[in-house]
């Protein structure tokens, strides 16, 4: 009997920050689930943090802790491809031809160019322009089924899905077009002191690292804002308690239970009971994760195999779809 092959899934973080409590549960945990269903392939997008000027000792540091952290998460590098995007030209190469395929009218279109023009004014760069074209080249260049996305950034895909499309209808079945894929449970964590943001590393008080102590922890959810009203009832209300219904989503996710279950466990007790109880369920979720990354980041030779291994594998796949578009666009091959 003929094996069924897998769908491919491919995403990505910038090492731009150390990862969070939002990456975890919005993406990570979710990549590690579905180790079994797809052939997956996961990258630390380092080419997409230049956008914003970094400190290049921090970058590196961050690049292999990174790393560590995913496996930690339970990205298995046996059982998962995991790369650094700058070890992958193709990548950039790839994205040189998308952009002669990209229109300046649907890049100026895309949100994020325009929030992050008016974040870093002082540096609007055409790196923070072309982004969405480099992520395109990211996606494509693995013929990827599906892309584990947030909401802020199913612009972008459905922008790739446009370049695949128009490339496609000039030069035949080139590129396999993508399907963004957006978890409806913990697909979105916002910031614990700013619920109407997601969590961002930008504001540290509201951000749970998965590197932070447990004593940590439990001072960012003593402070968790919760809703300006009295009642202080444990309730799922995301328009008029956004800050109770951010916490609830964060301890459905990591318990499992629905938010009627959590709304009946905490009847009567009020946000001094609620908050810490969800606080300890981060904690005990991020120890094993913490203890781990920490043990493989003092293991420096493993990881740059595991990198090296990652690269390899990943530019197998990446040079088969560069190589037949330069030959599709005319280059000359040797």
């Amino acid at each position: 009997m003929e094996e069924v092959k897998k769908k491919r899934m491919l995403s990505g973080i910038q090492p731009s920050g150390d990862l969070h409590l939002g990456n975890y549960l919005g993406a990570i945990k979710n990549w590690a689930d579905r180790v079994d269903e797809y052939e997956c392939f996961y990258f630390m997008a380092d080419l997409h943090t230049i956008t914003v000027r970094q400190d290049p000792a921090e970058l590196r540091r961050r690049s292999i802790n990174q790393l560590a952290q995913y496996i930690a998460c339970g990205l298995d590098p046996e059982k998962n491809v995991l790369f650094l995007q700058s070890h992958v030209p193709a990548h950039s190469q790839l994205a040189w031809v998308l952009s002669c395929y990209t229109m300046f009218g649907e890049l100026s279109r895309m949100t994020q160019f325009k929030d992050k023009s008016a974040k870093y004014s002082d540096n609007i760069n055409s790196g923070l322009f072309t982004y969405p074209v480099l992520m395109a080249a990211d996606i494509l260049l693995y013929q990827a089924d599906y892309v584990p996305v947030g909401e802020d950034q199913k612009q972008h895909v459905e922008l790739c899905r446009d370049i695949a499309q128009r490339f496609n209808s000039v030069y035949g079945d080139v590129f396999k077009v993508p399907e963004p894929l957006i978890n409806k449970v913990g697909a979105r964590i916002y910031g614990l002191t700013t619920p109407g943001a997601k969590m961002s590393k930008s504001v540290p008080d509201g951000c749970v690292f998965l590197m932070d102590s447990p004593d940590d922890i439990r001072r960012k959810f003593k402070r968790a804002v919760t809703d300006s009203d009295r009642e202080n009832c444990v309730r799922f209300d995301k328009e008029n308690k956004p800050g109770v219904a951010n916490l609830m989503n964060i301890y459905s996710t990591l318990t499992g239970k629905t938010m009627e279950q959590i709304e009946a466990e905490f009847a009567g007790q009020g946000y001094g009971s609620f908050k810490p109880a969800v606080g300890e369920a981060v904690i005990e979720a991020m120890r094993p994760i913490r203890e781990e990354a920490e043990r493989l980041i003092k293991d420096k030779a493993y990881l740059d195999d595991v990198y090296r291994k990652g690269a390899e594998a990943a530019s197998y796949v990446a040079g088969k779809t560069l190589r037949k578009v330069y030959k599709k666009v005319g280059f000359y091959q040797l």
